[in-house]
Parts: structure tokens; sequence; C-alpha cells
């Protein structure tokens, strides 16, 4: 493995942010720590990119560093080469308010080419036959110093990715992926990565979907003061308030302090520090909610229309896809893009795009009774058109 330079000097930070804004691609990784906490805290970054026919390999600590100049690396014309990339972008982002301009993911890549949703490691092991060193998946990257051991099982992170692009891309220009696998990098690219809307937060309440009249803007104010909460004192939300504690006040809708301590799920914790106020005062202010207010989750479903079956076969024909196309089933389309296509939601990414071409109308086709599946007699399924 080549060598690693350690870095936690702002001048010397800087002077690299420049020289790889000038780059033609970089790789790049980043160890973070977001157990305890909303906000993902980022502890370290490791960076490669080949000079002179060398790899160079650096391990940054941006606890010793002002991370502003690394916006003009980000936002330079390089290509920044990443594995699983979805929440280093978030990580980037809250550190500097950027990401890449350009972005190639190897595991969005080997996805498309018959290879599953790999890890790091095993890419690497089916690439470049070599294995990754194995370190503590438990490391407490925040504690300095590093020891040599630790700071070379990050930096391995970003040894071989320029050169697993470059096989990547070579198979994805032979099986006429490629520009599937930009399109999907691209989307990743421009995922939305900040904060958590507050107000649109109690869509993720388990029944959300199902409740009626006052209960929505109960959910709405309580699920708003829970995430404003959580986001102000950096605390993951359950923290703040039980999911088990949030669902009952929603059914519950407590008016006094002795109502909200009989909900199953709630204890004197969550009332701490003003808790106990704020969730009474968000409970009265979303009884006073008008309809209008109401934030309320993407719909397109047809009343009482139980999906279940019709969404069973259409994810056996996505497998089947999958199993024709090489890409793998859950990029193809998760149940939740089924549902939406069988609901209408033209918003739906199998509705769009790569998907809709691939995945998407086939299984229009299917919703409309055009299509249907059987059988091949060799233990797989057959797509064929309905007489």
């Amino acid at each position: 493995m080549p060598e690693s330079r350690w870095i936690d000097d702002q001048d010397e930070f800087d002077r690299l942010m420049e020289k790889l804004a000038g780059v033609s691609e970089y790789a790049l990784d980043t160890e973070f720590h977001r157990e305890r906490s909303y906000f993902p805290h980022l502890a370290l970054i490791q960076i490669s990119w080949e000079e002179e026919g060398r790899l160079e390999i650096v391990v940054i600590d941006p606890l010793a560093l002002d991370m502003t100049s690394m916006r003009g690396m980000l936002e330079s014309d390089a290509l920044a080469v990443l594995h699983a990339a979805d929440q280093d972008l978030e990580v980037l982002y809250r550190a500097c308010q950027r990401v890449p301009q350009r972005l190639f993911d190897t595991q969005i890549a080997a996805a498309f080419l018959g290879m599953g949703f790999a890890s790091l490691a095993r890419l690497v092991q089916a690439l470049e036959d070599k294995r990754l060193p194995k370190g503590d998946r438990l490391t407490d990257w925040t504690r300095r110093p590093l020891d040599e051991g630790q700071i070379r099982y990050a930096a391995s992170d970003v040894e071989f990715l320029l050169g697993m692009r470059r096989e990547l891309i070579a198979r994805a220009e032979k099986s006429g992926t490629l520009v599937w696998i930009e399109e999907e990098c691209e989307r990743l690219r421009k995922k939305d990565v900040t904060p958590l809307d507050p107000d649109t937060a109690w869509w993720k309440i388990k029944g959300s979907r199902n409740l009626h009249g006052s209960n929505i803007g109960v959910a709405q104010a309580v699920g708003a003061w829970r995430e404003r909460s959580a986001q102000r004192r950096d605390l993951p939300p359950r923290f703040v308030l039980a999911d088990l504690g949030l669902a009952g006040i929603v059914q519950r809708a407590p008016r006094t302090a002795e109502d909200l301590k009989k909900i199953r799920g709630y204890d004197g914790r969550f009332g701490k520090n003003g808790g106990e106020q704020g969730i009474l005062d968000a409970v009265a202010a979303g009884l006073k909610l008008d309809d209008s207010e109401l934030r309320r989750p993407p719909r397109g479903e047809r009343p009482g229309e139980d999906l279940g079956a019709i969404v069973a076969l259409a994810q056996a024909m996505v497998a089947q896809i999958s199993a024709e196309t090489g890409i793998e089933a859950s990029m193809l389309g998760n149940r939740a893009d089924i549902q939406a296509l069988a609901w209408g939601r033209k918003s739906g990414r199998l509705s769009q795009g790569w998907r809709a071409e691939i995945a998407g109308h086939r299984l229009q086709e299917l919703l409309d009774g055009r299509v249907g599946l059987a059988g091949d007699g060799k233990g797989g399924v057959r797509i064929a058109p309905l007489a």
C-alpha cells in the first residue's frame, strides 16, 4: 500500500485543496459518527489521486481544520469517485455546504453490472484480487492521536477506487449500461442532503397515512416539535421523544400533564427541560390547524384499494427483469416505487429516466393487464402478452 500522509496543518490543507481542484479525478471517503446525534459529525477525510504515475493518499484531520477551502475542490470539474456515497455527501455538505460537482459511485456501478450492492471489501476482492486490511468497525474516529493501524485502515478505503472506476467503466461500455450508471450517479449527487423539514416529519410515524381528522394536525405539530428539538439539541429524534410515545400522543391528544403521563411509551425523561410543556403546546396547536395548513404526504392511490396482490406480482416481474439485465433488483425499483407507479404517481422513480426505460414501461403493461407472468418450465418466470 502506498504511504499515506497525515494532514492537520491549515496551510498544508489549503494548498492541497487548491492542487486537487486542478486534477481530473480524485477518490474520497469519510469517517463520521452519528449514533448519538442528529447530525453526522465528520471525523476523518481520506483522499487519493494520481500524480506523475503514482498514487498519492492523504488522511485529513477535519477536527483541527477550517474546511472552507475544500469547497474549491468540490466545486471544480474534477470527478469525485466514492463508494456508497449517500451518507458521505450529507457529511460533506454539513462540513462545507458543498457536494462534488461530478460524481462516480462504484457501488452504484457494480449494481448495474451483476455484482449487487457490493461492499467495498467485496468489490476490491472481485476487481483487484486484493483484500482490504481488517480494522475495528467500532473505532472512535474522533480520538486523537490515531495509531498507525487505524490510519492505514482508513487510507485503504481510497486506495483502489480510481482503478476500480476504470474497470467498471470498461465493463459498463461493453454492456451498454454506462449512460444509466452516470444518470443514477447524478441523481444521487443531486439528492437533497439538507435536514428534514420538521413539518413533514410526521410522515415517518407508523400508520401516518391512515390518520384522520384532528389526529393529522396533532401528528404534524408534535412531529415538528420533536424534529426541531432534535435538530436544536443535536440528538436523535427518538432521544427527544420515543416513536411509541409520539404515536400514542397523536392518538390520544393529551391536554394536561396527567394525560400525557398515562400514554404508553412516554416517560418523565422526555418531559425534562421544558419538553412536557412543549409537547402539550404542540398538541394544542395541532388541534387548531386548518386543513389548508396541513402538510399531507404525497398520495395518488385509489381509496379503499388493496394493492398487495398486484404489488407482489410486480415485484416478481422486477426480479425477472433483474435476472435478464443483471441490474440489482432493489436498484430497479422497491415496493414504494411500485406502489407509486400503481397509484399513477408521475413523479415516482419508475416513471422517469433509465428506470422507466428498463422496468417502468414493462411494469405499466402488467398493471394495465396487457402482459402477464407465467412459469417458464425451468424454475423461472417469463413475461408474455395477454390475449
